[in-house]
């Protein structure tokens, strides 16, 4: 019965006008849609109500085709939908009706007031949905609308909802309603800012501090449960301060563990590093475009085969680099320095000639992308990815080291180096294999800083001065602590950048380095032996 008072209280939008001259009313509604009187515009939007909380199947599609300008009337004053074929079926049955045609029905017309409920309309249908993330999504919707229109249906959708997280979130979307609906008790609207107190989050504190400039109980009990909100959110603010620290830390690691590895064995300050994490980012780049290309349906794991190619490919050069330069500078920093800085020119120049001078697109694998929610922090995929993959790379570098015949000789040659040589240990080609292995573990930094900064070739640019104060910080050739200098120069810039802002933090954070440094110059973890001899 409900449902046929509703279709007829729909129906009363679309009377022709060769009909309506009976009635006032019914002229007004043919001639404009903005002069409904207020009568019955009410009984257009108690009919719309009266749909959306009703079990009939064909009110989500009649009130969507009302939505889209498809619904019309025809001479009997029956409600038809027009098909994508310019067809018309039975709004009611969905009947076909082949032989009606455009002269024979009026087209539905609304104003603002109208498709307002219409709107609240097709949100509460959805909490009726047979998938629970649309019955998620409509309830989150009903949430920020927090219209008291809404509380029939989400009284109804409660009744039968039996999944716990979409039944959570309609009891706080009826909350939000609650604290708007002037029909409301103040029992229930005191239930409602307990509800609302316990969600918690932003959204919550927003509802809630609506209330602030009223008085009563129910306000009181608001502007507590602000306060309460306040002090939980600045707790989850801290803590998503400490992940962005730390997500910053691992970006630091990448790119410094392979720097302390050379630096650390060889005790060459490598201004070309840098240059070494560009290549593996365009690495990446020519992987995923050879991938497109050839075997596209391995696409998605492009970014994986990326990373043993960019390692092969910046350790390459990086032996090329030290047979071929460096090998002839060892005890002569400044010439080093210079050499690798021109190098790193060279290197840019180099990229620019084969790429261009634009940004080049690498791709974020689906299984990368998007985010999630863990209490109250936002959590990114590629973010965290990059975070664990950081920590795989030192421990396998740490693995490396203590475990294989090549990591045993660096930490000989590291300790002593002409005991090492007198022991047959070929230290040149220790070098060029460290400076090998230094450099591809930057490649693979760079693969990993693909999906979070701009390819170019400046690149590397952006990295090599956090690189060096991580590793002078940490201790020269520690990866223990590369590692912690790392997480700890990220934190405090994490934590620096809301109060002194991007560039004067980093300012901050340098001097404290070189506070630091004058009391300690050997950083938090320093090595014995040759690094220290020299």
């Amino acid at each position: 019965m409900h449902r046929l008072i509703a279709l007829l209280l729909l129906m009363t939008l679309m009377l022709p006008a060769s009909h309506a001259k009976a009635d006032d009313a019914y002229e007004e509604i043919a001639a404009s849609a903005q002069s409904i009187s207020a009568a019955n515009f009410d009984s257009v939007r108690r009919g719309i109500e009266e749909l959306a909380v009703s079990d009939d199947p064909r009110a989500a599609v009649v009130i969507g085709a009302l939505n889209d300008s498809l619904l019309f009337a025809n001479e009997d004053h029956t409600l038809v939908i027009q098909q994508p074929d310019g067809t018309y079926v039975d709004a009611r049955t969905g009947s076909p009706l082949p032989d009606l045609t455009d002269d024979d029905v009026k087209s539905v017309r609304v104003n603002n007031a109208v498709r307002s409920a219409i709107d609240a309309a097709l949100g509460s249908l959805q909490l009726f949905a047979a998938d629970a993330p649309k019955r998620l999504q409509a309830a989150s919707a009903v949430f920020t609308s927090h219209d008291p229109a809404a509380l029939p249906a989400l009284d109804k959708a409660l009744a039968k909802e039996t999944n716990a997280d979409v039944k959570r979130r309609m009891e706080q979307a009826k909350a939000a309603a609650l604290l708007y609906s002037p029909d409301a008790g103040q029992s229930d609207k005191l239930a409602a800012v307990a509800t609302l107190k316990a969600r918690g989050d932003q959204d919550a504190r927003s509802v809630l501090s609506t209330l602030a400039g009223e008085t009563g109980p129910v306000a009181e009990a608001a502007g507590a449960a602000v306060v309460s909100i306040d002090r939980v959110l600045q707790i989850w603010s801290l803590a998503q301060s400490v992940y962005y620290g730390v997500s910053l830390g691992s970006v630091l690691l990448l790119a410094a563990a392979g720097l302390a590895i050379t630096f650390g064995v060889m005790g060459v300050i490598n201004m070309a590093h840098g240059e070494m994490v560009m290549i593996g980012a365009y690495t990446t780049f020519v992987v995923q475009q050879l991938m497109h290309t050839y075997l596209p349906s391995l696409y998605d794991i492009s970014l994986l085969i990326a990373i043993p190619m960019a390692f092969l490919v910046s350790g390459g050069i990086g032996v090329a680099v030290e047979r071929s330069l460096i090998r002839w500078l060892y005890g002569r920093p400044l010439e080093t320095l210079l050499a690798t800085w021109g190098l790193s020119l060279v290197l840019q120049q180099v990229v620019r000639s084969l790429f261009g001078a634009n940004n080049r697109d690498v791709d974020t694998p689906g299984w990368m992308s998007g985010a999630f929610q863990l209490g109250g922090l936002n959590l990114t995929w590629n973010r965290m990815y990059i975070i664990v993959f950081a920590f795989l790379v030192v421990a396998a570098l740490m693995a490396a080291l203590r475990y294989t015949p090549l990591g045993l000789r660096m930490r000989a040659v590291t300790q002593n180096r002409r005991m090492a040589a007198a022991m047959g240990i070929r230290t040149p080609w220790i070098d060029a294999l460290t400076f090998g292995l230094g450099s591809g573990v930057a490649g693979i930094a760079g693969v990993a800083l693909s999906q979070i900064d701009n390819v170019s070739p400046n690149l590397g640019q952006g990295y090599i001065i956090d690189s060096f104060m991580v590793v002078v910080f940490g201790g020269v050739g520690n990866l223990w602590g590369t590692t912690l200098g790392a997480l700890t120069l990220g934190i405090v810039n994490k934590f620096l950048e809301p109060i002194a802002g991007a560039v004067l933090g980093k300012i901050v954070v340098l001097v404290l380095l070189i506070l630091f440094v004058q009391r300690n110059p050997r950083g938090m973890f320093p090595l014995k032996g040759r690094a220290v001899e020299t």
